[in-house]
């Protein structure tokens, strides 16, 4: 009825009641800002955890709760981002002091077979690497590094600079195989067999040089023969004329 009087009740809940506080999207925790770093660090994290194939820029987006789009204002491209991570990787790495004449050969095996082992633990990264050209500031301290041990070595800046680049190859490359292999022993130790297999049984008389080294050719366990091919090198470089 027009121009009827509500009632006291209800007129006093309508004034009287709380209102309901709106809330302020201030009051959010604020998100960590964007960085190179903090974008390294997620994919690290990935990594370790379920492997590079998960490391990808949609999974880092929702991580870092951004959109993808914005990640590439740190990083170009896959293929820089896995730099960033052998990068990363590469800081715990501890390398040997300056080389001196007596030592330069056995730190320098042991630097090699060091950063072999580090990348075994990542089998995906270290084939991802082979096709890379890393350039980070650990991976230029590592390399320096074994440019210096050459040099205790009197090897000359060329054979050094040319020597460097196969060694590390030798050793992604070495550990892009082992650690694919120790992913899967029960195939590696089937292949081993049926390997072995072939070796033992091969005619003499149709391969007379592997039966000239049957004995020889599946001996000495990995990280020996790593060693015996490493040394085999170094001693290739220091020798070249190049």
């Amino acid at each position: 009825m027009r121009g009827a009087v509500a009632p006291a009740a209800v007129f006093y809940d309508h004034v009287m009641s709380p209102r309901r506080e709106p809330v302020s999207r201030r009051d959010r925790p604020a998100k960590p800002p964007l960085s190179r770093a903090a974008l390294v660090g997620a994919a690290l994290r990935i990594m370790r955890d379920e492997g590079l194939e998960r490391v990808t820029m949609r999974r880092l987006a929702a991580e870092l709760d951004t959109g993808p789009a914005a990640l590439y204002v740190y990083v170009r491209n896959a293929a820089e981002l896995h730099g960033a991570l052998l990068d990363a990787l590469l800081a715990d790495l501890p390398l040997p002091g300056p080389g001196t004449p007596s030592r330069w050969r056995d730190d320098l095996v042991e630097l090699l077979c060091a950063y072999t082992s580090l990348l075994i633990g990542h089998p995906s990264l270290a084939r991802s690497v082979l096709l890379l050209r890393p350039y980070g500031p650990n991976f230029l301290r590592l390399f320096d590094t074994l440019l210096g041990l050459l040099r205790a070595g009197g090897v000359r800046p060329r054979p050094a600079a040319w020597g460097v680049d196969l060694l590390l190859q030798h050793a992604t490359a070495t550990a892009a195989e082992q650690g694919t292999r120790s992913a899967d022993a029960a195939t590696e130790a089937a292949e081993e067999q049926a390997l072995a297999t072939a070796i033992a049984e091969a005619d003499a008389a149709a391969y007379p040089q592997i039966a000239h080294a049957r004995d020889e050719l599946l001996s000495g366990p990995g990280e020996e023969r790593l060693r015996w091919s490493l040394t085999a090198m170094i001693d290739g470089i220091a020798g070249s004329r190049a």
